[in-house]
């Protein structure tokens, strides 16, 4: 990531410099077209009055076209001076990325199976992304044929999402009221949010729709015994409603911020309730590469540099445990302490009477005499009593 902020620097500093130079050049031609204008009028007045023009008029056109000659030469040398700055960005990204990757990424990821992946890995983001059009011409151009019910789910949530933009709360109403029953097994509040929020924007009404709220407060008799709270609160609001909400100690209800929150929430519970994650795996894969990547690049100049290629052999594997963080955690593993391996099915963690806990080819190859003897503690034990661990 400090690659990453250092190439952001050098492209910041060319940002702001096209910004003061946008700035500069717009300046000086204004400059140069109110001077212009001012000498063509006097020459107009002059012709109309047929006053004979002075001698001076030879210099006084020199001195104007020395004028526009001086700015046009003024920004096309600043504008030079950009290029350079530009230059510098590429040469970051040259200093800070390496482009041979090569060496670390599997030959089989350009194949046509692996290829498709990628391909129906990027469609199901742009869908994700609302980005409809381009994923209906990547489709094209690539000859992928997806499925209508793989685009369907993702057609529905960027309309709502759309309108939810657009403060428009119809749309995802009826589908938190359509899908009330899965909502409710999956413990969202998203329907008391969405009627909470029609709620705020009746009060934001004035007086004269105080009638109104109340009558649509009835929505939130079914929510009463979790959100009872918030539902004081805000028929509480109704008692400020006539002398102005924003000057109430209840203007927190009209803030903007409740906007983003309803649509980051209809996201994530429509997502888990479609079966799909709020991040596409695309952005997921791309954010842990950014991690894995410098890692590997490292450990691959290691291994060149001793000479020994053979220590990382398969492709599909890493040569060693890489931290992405707890945001990249999404179920449970276990590694065993003995042979650093990870635990699989069919090499299970089996959990000892001492209470430590090592994997079942551990346990084999510890097994000495028909008894166990835990590399942790002096307790010996048969091999027989250990239990098999299921996280």
């Amino acid at each position: 990531m400090e690659r990453c902020a250092c190439v952001e620097r050098e492209l910041d500093k060319v940002l702001q410099k096209f910004l003061c130079y946008g700035q500069h050049c717009e300046r000086g031609l204004e400059e140069l077209l109110v001077y212009v204008s001012q000498l063509r009028e006097e020459l107009s007045t002059a012709a109309l009055q047929q006053t004979p023009l002075s001698a001076t008029l030879s210099l006084v056109m020199s001195q104007c076209c020395k004028k526009i000659k001086d700015t046009v030469q003024n920004l096309a040398s600043d504008h030079k001076d950009i290029h350079s700055s530009i230059s510098r960005v590429g040469k970051a990204i040259d200093r800070n990325f390496d482009a041979d990757l090569c060496g670390i990424v599997p030959a089989m990821v350009w194949e046509s199976q692996e290829k498709q992946i990628l391909v129906l890995a990027i469609i199901e983001h742009l869908y994700q992304q609302g980005m409809l059009g381009v994923a209906e011409e990547l489709c094209q151009e690539s000859t992928m044929n997806v499925d209508v019910d793989f685009k369907k789910p993702f057609l529905e949530l960027n309309s709502i999402l759309e309108a939810l933009h657009k403060q428009d709360l119809e749309p995802a109403l009826s589908w938190a009221i359509f899908h009330r029953q899965q909502l409710t097994e999956l413990n969202s509040s998203l329907e008391f949010r969405l009627h909470r929020l029609h709620f705020i924007r009746l009060l934001a009404g004035g007086p004269g729709k105080e009638l109104e709220a109340l009558s649509y407060a009835r929505h939130f008799q079914p929510f009463a015994h979790l959100h009872q709270q918030e539902i004081q609160v805000m028929m509480g609001s109704l008692v400020y409603l006539r002398l102005g909400l924003k000057n109430s100690p209840y203007r927190h209800l009209l803030d903007d911020s409740h906007w983003t929150e309803i649509c980051e929430t209809f996201t994530r519970d429509a997502c888990a309730l479609l079966g799909l994650s709020v991040e596409s795996p695309l952005s997921v894969s791309f954010a842990a590469g950014c991690v894995a990547l410098p890692v590997l690049m490292n450990i691959k100049a290691v291994i060149e540099q001793r000479q020994c290629t053979g220590v990382w052999s398969h492709k599909d594997e890493l040569p060693i445990e890489i931290e992405l963080g707890m945001k990249c955690w999404y179920h449970s593993v276990f590694a065993c302490p003995i042979l650093r391996q990870q635990t699989t099915d069919s090499n299970p963690p089996i959990k000892l009477i001492c209470g430590h806990v090592i994997s079942r080819d551990a346990l084999n190859k510890l097994i000495n005499g028909g008894k166990l003897k835990c590399p942790y503690c002096p307790m010996e034990q048969n091999p027989a009593d250990g239990k098999r661990l299921i996280f």
